[in-house]
Protein backbone atom coordinates (compact mmCIF):
# COMPACT_ATOMS: atom_id res chain seq x y z
CA UNK A 1 0.00 0.00 0.00
CA UNK A 2 1.31 3.44 -0.95
CA UNK A 3 1.81 6.04 1.80
CA UNK A 4 -0.76 8.84 1.90
CA UNK A 5 0.36 12.24 0.64
CA UNK A 6 -1.64 15.43 1.16
CA UNK A 7 -0.89 18.17 -1.39
CA UNK A 8 -1.90 21.67 -0.29
CA UNK A 9 -0.58 23.61 -3.28
CA UNK A 10 -1.48 23.69 -6.96
CA UNK A 11 1.13 21.80 -8.97
CA UNK A 12 1.64 20.82 -12.60
CA UNK A 13 0.19 17.54 -13.90
CA UNK A 14 3.61 16.01 -14.59
CA UNK A 15 4.67 16.67 -10.98
CA UNK A 16 1.47 15.13 -9.67
CA UNK A 17 1.98 12.12 -11.96
CA UNK A 18 5.49 11.63 -10.60
CA UNK A 19 4.21 11.65 -7.02
CA UNK A 20 1.33 9.31 -7.80
CA UNK A 21 3.86 6.61 -8.71
CA UNK A 22 4.96 6.53 -5.08
CA UNK A 23 2.07 7.95 -3.03
CA UNK A 24 -1.69 7.72 -2.60
CA UNK A 25 -2.52 11.38 -3.24
CA UNK A 26 -5.11 13.69 -1.67
CA UNK A 27 -5.07 16.94 -3.66
CA UNK A 28 -6.47 20.03 -1.92
CA UNK A 29 -4.80 23.22 -3.21
CA UNK A 30 -7.66 25.22 -1.67
CA UNK A 31 -8.78 24.61 1.91
CA UNK A 32 -9.85 26.27 5.14
CA UNK A 33 -8.08 25.84 8.47
CA UNK A 34 -11.03 23.82 9.73
CA UNK A 35 -10.83 21.53 6.71
CA UNK A 36 -7.09 21.13 7.17
CA UNK A 37 -7.58 19.64 10.64
CA UNK A 38 -9.55 16.79 9.06
CA UNK A 39 -7.45 16.46 5.91
CA UNK A 40 -4.19 16.07 7.81
CA UNK A 41 -5.34 13.24 10.08
CA UNK A 42 -4.39 10.34 7.78
CA UNK A 43 -1.51 11.97 5.94
CA UNK A 44 1.96 10.48 6.23
CA UNK A 45 3.50 13.08 3.94
CA UNK A 46 2.64 16.71 3.21
CA UNK A 47 3.54 18.90 0.23
CA UNK A 48 2.89 22.56 0.93
CA UNK A 49 4.10 26.12 0.66
CA UNK A 50 4.11 28.10 3.89
CA UNK A 51 1.59 26.10 5.94
CA UNK A 52 2.46 26.57 9.62
CA UNK A 53 3.80 23.27 10.93
CA UNK A 54 3.45 23.68 14.67
CA UNK A 55 2.12 21.79 17.68
CA UNK A 56 -1.49 22.63 16.79
CA UNK A 57 -1.19 21.04 13.36
CA UNK A 58 0.94 18.14 14.57
CA UNK A 59 -1.57 17.08 17.22
CA UNK A 60 -4.09 16.54 14.40
CA UNK A 61 -1.58 14.61 12.30
CA UNK A 62 -0.62 11.46 14.22
CA UNK A 63 0.73 9.71 11.10
CA UNK A 64 2.72 12.59 9.64
CA UNK A 65 6.36 11.72 8.93
CA UNK A 66 7.57 14.35 6.44
CA UNK A 67 6.71 17.86 5.23
CA UNK A 68 8.12 19.07 1.91
CA UNK A 69 8.14 22.87 1.71
CA UNK A 70 7.99 24.55 -1.72
CA UNK A 71 10.28 27.30 -0.47
CA UNK A 72 13.91 27.95 0.31
CA UNK A 73 12.89 29.45 3.66
CA UNK A 74 11.28 27.31 6.31
CA UNK A 75 10.31 29.76 9.03
CA UNK A 76 6.85 28.13 8.88
CA UNK A 77 8.49 25.05 10.46
CA UNK A 78 8.45 24.82 14.25
CA UNK A 79 11.53 22.63 14.12
CA UNK A 80 11.41 21.99 17.88
CA UNK A 81 7.87 20.60 17.64
CA UNK A 82 8.74 18.66 14.48
CA UNK A 83 11.84 17.20 16.11
CA UNK A 84 9.79 16.11 19.12
CA UNK A 85 7.24 14.41 16.85
CA UNK A 86 9.89 12.86 14.57
CA UNK A 87 8.72 14.77 11.47
CA UNK A 88 11.31 15.43 8.76
CA UNK A 89 11.22 18.74 6.86
CA UNK A 90 12.66 19.55 3.43
CA UNK A 91 12.97 22.75 1.40
CA UNK A 92 13.96 23.90 -2.09
CA UNK A 93 17.20 25.89 -1.96
CA UNK A 94 19.20 27.35 -4.88
CA UNK A 95 16.57 26.82 -7.58
CA UNK A 96 15.08 30.30 -7.10
CA UNK A 97 18.34 32.27 -6.99
CA UNK A 98 18.13 33.80 -10.46
CA UNK A 99 14.50 34.87 -10.05
CA UNK A 100 15.21 36.56 -6.71
CA UNK A 101 18.16 38.40 -8.23
CA UNK A 102 15.96 39.48 -11.17
CA UNK A 103 13.46 41.06 -8.78
CA UNK A 104 16.19 42.63 -6.67
CA UNK A 105 17.52 44.49 -9.69
CA UNK A 106 13.97 45.43 -10.63
CA UNK A 107 13.47 47.02 -7.22
CA UNK A 108 16.87 48.71 -7.31
CA UNK A 109 16.11 50.26 -10.70
CA UNK A 110 12.53 51.08 -9.74
CA UNK A 111 13.54 52.85 -6.54
CA UNK A 112 16.49 54.71 -8.07
CA UNK A 113 14.63 55.88 -11.16
CA UNK A 114 11.31 56.30 -9.28
CA UNK A 115 9.45 54.13 -11.79
CA UNK A 116 6.40 53.32 -9.69
CA UNK A 117 6.04 56.90 -8.43
CA UNK A 118 6.42 58.45 -11.88
CA UNK A 119 4.16 55.89 -13.53
CA UNK A 120 1.46 57.05 -11.12
CA UNK A 121 2.23 60.70 -11.84
CA UNK A 122 1.93 60.23 -15.60
CA UNK A 123 -1.36 58.35 -15.27
CA UNK A 124 -2.75 61.11 -13.05
CA UNK A 125 -1.97 63.74 -15.67
CA UNK A 126 0.90 65.35 -13.77
CA UNK A 127 3.39 65.22 -16.66
CA UNK A 128 3.01 68.80 -17.90
CA UNK A 129 6.62 69.82 -18.58
CA UNK A 130 8.78 67.91 -21.07
CA UNK A 131 12.06 68.00 -19.10
CA UNK A 132 10.96 68.34 -15.49
CA UNK A 133 13.79 68.37 -12.95
CA UNK A 134 11.27 67.04 -10.42
CA UNK A 135 11.32 63.71 -12.26
CA UNK A 136 15.05 63.15 -11.82
CA UNK A 137 16.25 59.95 -10.15
CA UNK A 138 19.63 58.37 -9.41
CA UNK A 139 21.93 56.21 -11.53
CA UNK A 140 22.76 52.61 -10.64
CA UNK A 141 25.73 51.91 -12.89
CA UNK A 142 29.20 52.41 -11.38
CA UNK A 143 27.72 52.89 -7.88
CA UNK A 144 28.64 51.07 -4.65
CA UNK A 145 26.53 48.04 -3.74
CA UNK A 146 26.61 46.61 -0.21
CA UNK A 147 25.10 43.17 0.39
CA UNK A 148 24.17 42.02 3.90
CA UNK A 149 24.07 38.22 3.98
CA UNK A 150 26.28 36.59 1.36
CA UNK A 151 24.71 33.26 0.52
CA UNK A 152 24.28 31.91 -3.00
CA UNK A 153 21.71 34.59 -3.90
CA UNK A 154 24.08 37.27 -2.66
CA UNK A 155 26.92 35.85 -4.73
CA UNK A 156 24.78 35.79 -7.86
CA UNK A 157 23.62 39.36 -7.19
CA UNK A 158 27.20 40.52 -6.68
CA UNK A 159 28.45 38.98 -9.92
CA UNK A 160 25.61 40.41 -11.99
CA UNK A 161 26.09 43.83 -10.38
CA UNK A 162 29.78 43.87 -11.32
CA UNK A 163 29.37 42.51 -14.82
CA UNK A 164 26.10 44.16 -15.78
CA UNK A 165 26.18 47.49 -13.96
CA UNK A 166 29.93 47.90 -13.31
CA UNK A 167 29.24 48.33 -9.61
CA UNK A 168 31.78 48.33 -6.82
CA UNK A 169 30.52 45.46 -4.61
CA UNK A 170 31.17 44.75 -0.94
CA UNK A 171 29.40 42.47 1.52
CA UNK A 172 28.95 41.76 5.21
CA UNK A 173 28.58 38.19 6.39
CA UNK A 174 29.38 36.28 9.57
CA UNK A 175 32.22 34.61 7.70
CA UNK A 176 34.46 35.97 4.97
CA UNK A 177 34.40 34.12 1.63
CA UNK A 178 37.98 33.94 0.31
CA UNK A 179 36.77 32.88 -3.16
CA UNK A 180 35.16 36.31 -3.60
CA UNK A 181 38.43 38.17 -2.99
CA UNK A 182 39.63 37.02 -6.40
CA UNK A 183 36.63 38.76 -7.99
CA UNK A 184 37.22 41.95 -6.00
CA UNK A 185 34.03 41.46 -3.98
CA UNK A 186 35.19 42.65 -0.59
CA UNK A 187 34.06 41.80 2.96
CA UNK A 188 33.56 44.87 5.14
CA UNK A 189 32.43 45.48 8.72
CA UNK A 190 28.72 46.30 8.78
CA UNK A 191 29.19 49.90 9.92
CA UNK A 192 31.63 50.60 7.10
CA UNK A 193 29.38 48.96 4.52
CA UNK A 194 26.39 51.05 5.63
CA UNK A 195 28.37 54.29 5.55
CA UNK A 196 29.90 53.74 2.10
CA UNK A 197 27.21 52.01 0.03
CA UNK A 198 24.90 53.70 -2.45
CA UNK A 199 22.65 50.62 -2.58
CA UNK A 200 22.19 48.26 0.36
CA UNK A 201 20.49 44.89 -0.17
CA UNK A 202 19.34 42.82 2.80
CA UNK A 203 19.62 39.08 2.11
CA UNK A 204 20.32 37.61 5.53
CA UNK A 205 18.08 34.84 6.91
CA UNK A 206 15.86 35.67 9.89
CA UNK A 207 17.41 34.47 13.14
CA UNK A 208 17.44 35.76 16.70
CA UNK A 209 20.71 37.47 15.78
CA UNK A 210 19.31 39.22 12.70
CA UNK A 211 15.85 40.14 14.03
CA UNK A 212 15.43 43.92 13.63
CA UNK A 213 19.11 44.06 12.67
CA UNK A 214 18.53 47.21 10.60
CA UNK A 215 17.19 49.74 13.10
CA UNK A 216 17.18 53.49 13.64
CA UNK A 217 20.90 53.62 14.41
CA UNK A 218 21.75 51.66 11.26
CA UNK A 219 19.65 53.92 9.01
CA UNK A 220 21.39 56.97 10.47
CA UNK A 221 24.72 55.52 9.32
CA UNK A 222 23.59 55.42 5.68
CA UNK A 223 24.09 58.18 3.11
CA UNK A 224 21.10 60.44 2.52
CA UNK A 225 21.34 59.29 -1.12
CA UNK A 226 21.33 55.59 -0.16
CA UNK A 227 18.70 53.15 -1.43
CA UNK A 228 17.77 50.24 0.84
CA UNK A 229 16.26 46.99 -0.51
CA UNK A 230 14.92 44.22 1.75
CA UNK A 231 14.78 40.79 0.08
CA UNK A 232 15.25 38.72 3.24
CA UNK A 233 12.43 38.60 5.80
CA UNK A 234 10.33 41.48 7.07
CA UNK A 235 11.46 41.18 10.68
CA UNK A 236 15.13 41.74 9.84
CA UNK A 237 14.21 45.44 9.56
CA UNK A 238 12.55 47.79 12.04
CA UNK A 239 9.70 49.08 9.85
CA UNK A 240 9.05 52.13 12.04
CA UNK A 241 12.73 53.11 11.77
CA UNK A 242 12.59 52.60 7.99
CA UNK A 243 9.49 54.81 7.76
CA UNK A 244 11.17 57.59 9.76
CA UNK A 245 14.36 57.37 7.69
CA UNK A 246 12.36 57.76 4.47
CA UNK A 247 9.98 60.40 5.81
CA UNK A 248 12.86 62.51 7.15
CA UNK A 249 14.95 62.05 3.97
CA UNK A 250 17.72 60.33 5.91
CA UNK A 251 17.90 57.90 2.98
CA UNK A 252 16.79 58.49 -0.61
CA UNK A 253 14.43 55.55 -1.15
CA UNK A 254 13.65 51.96 -0.19
CA UNK A 255 11.88 48.92 -1.54
CA UNK A 256 10.76 45.73 0.14
CA UNK A 257 9.42 42.40 -1.03
CA UNK A 258 8.84 41.31 2.58
CA UNK A 259 7.06 42.65 5.65
CA UNK A 260 6.79 41.83 9.34
CA UNK A 261 3.12 41.00 8.81
CA UNK A 262 2.10 39.36 5.54
CA UNK A 263 -0.09 40.18 3.73
CA UNK A 264 0.93 43.69 4.74
CA UNK A 265 -1.63 45.78 6.63
CA UNK A 266 -3.21 48.30 4.27
CA UNK A 267 -2.70 50.98 6.93
CA UNK A 268 1.05 50.33 7.20
CA UNK A 269 2.45 53.89 6.98
CA UNK A 270 5.23 52.81 4.62
CA UNK A 271 2.62 52.37 1.90
CA UNK A 272 1.85 56.10 1.98
CA UNK A 273 5.38 57.13 1.00
CA UNK A 274 6.27 57.97 -2.61
CA UNK A 275 9.89 56.93 -2.03
CA UNK A 276 8.92 53.44 -0.88
CA UNK A 277 8.18 50.59 -3.30
CA UNK A 278 6.36 47.45 -2.14
CA UNK A 279 5.91 44.04 -3.75
CA UNK A 280 3.89 41.15 -2.24
CA UNK A 281 6.69 38.67 -1.41
CA UNK A 282 7.19 37.60 -5.03
CA UNK A 283 10.94 36.90 -5.02
CA UNK A 284 10.49 33.48 -6.61
CA UNK A 285 7.07 34.14 -8.15
CA UNK A 286 7.65 33.45 -11.80
CA UNK A 287 5.73 30.59 -13.34
CA UNK A 288 8.89 28.78 -14.40
CA UNK A 289 10.59 29.06 -11.03
CA UNK A 290 7.55 28.09 -8.95
CA UNK A 291 6.99 25.03 -11.17
CA UNK A 292 10.65 24.08 -10.77
CA UNK A 293 10.39 24.53 -7.00
CA UNK A 294 7.31 22.29 -6.83
CA UNK A 295 9.10 19.68 -8.92
CA UNK A 296 12.10 19.74 -6.58
CA UNK A 297 9.81 19.54 -3.54
CA UNK A 298 8.20 16.45 -5.07
CA UNK A 299 11.61 14.93 -5.75
CA UNK A 300 12.61 15.68 -2.14
CA UNK A 301 9.65 13.63 -0.90
CA UNK A 302 10.63 10.66 -3.04
CA UNK A 303 14.35 10.85 -2.24
CA UNK A 304 13.89 11.26 1.52
CA UNK A 305 10.67 9.39 2.40
CA UNK A 306 10.82 6.59 -0.18
CA UNK A 307 14.58 6.15 -0.71
CA UNK A 308 15.93 7.31 2.66
CA UNK A 309 18.34 9.91 1.27
CA UNK A 310 19.15 13.30 2.82
CA UNK A 311 18.25 15.50 -0.16
CA UNK A 312 17.45 19.06 0.98
CA UNK A 313 16.47 18.09 4.53
CA UNK A 314 16.60 21.25 6.69
CA UNK A 315 19.71 21.17 8.91
CA UNK A 316 17.87 21.04 12.24
CA UNK A 317 16.09 17.82 11.24
CA UNK A 318 18.84 15.97 9.38
CA UNK A 319 19.32 13.51 12.24
CA UNK A 320 15.78 12.12 11.72
CA UNK A 321 16.74 10.56 8.37
CA UNK A 322 17.77 6.96 9.01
Amino acid sequence: MKPKLLILREIEHHTKDLLSEHFDIEYHPSYSLEELQNLIQDAEALLTMGTLIDENLIKNAPNLKIVSNISVGYDNFDTHAMKKAGIIGTHTPYILNDSVVDLTFGLMIGAARRISELNSAVKRGLWTVKNDINFYGLDIHHKKLGIIGMGRIGEDLAKRAKLGFFMDVSYHNRHKKPNLDEENIIWKPLDQLLQESDFIVMLTPLTEETKYMIDEAKFKQMKNTAIFINMSRGATVDEKALYNALKNNEIYAAASDVFVKEPVNKDNPLLQLDNFTATPHIGSASKETRNDMAQLAAENLIEVFIKGNHQNVVPELQFLVK
